[in-house]
């Protein structure tokens, strides 16, 4: 008998590389939500209050 090599790719090995994919597509986006969380944005300082004056409301029955 002849020693025949199979260099085709397993379906054991195809499922592994989707599950490292998926883990380090999730890893990723963790991360960069970390990183967002981290830089502070600036806030208005004083609350914006609009006045709306009552001669412009009209009741709707």
């Amino acid at each position: 008998m002849q020693f025949s090599r199979n260099t085709s790719i397993g379906k054991n090995n195809k499922q592994t590389m989707l599950l490292i994919k998926v883990i380090l597509f999730f890893l990723a986006i963790f991360i960069v939500v970390i990183f967002l969380n981290k830089i502070d944005f600036p806030a208005p300082n004083k609350e914006i209050e609009k006045v709306i004056p009552n001669e412009k409301l009209k009741i709707v029955k």
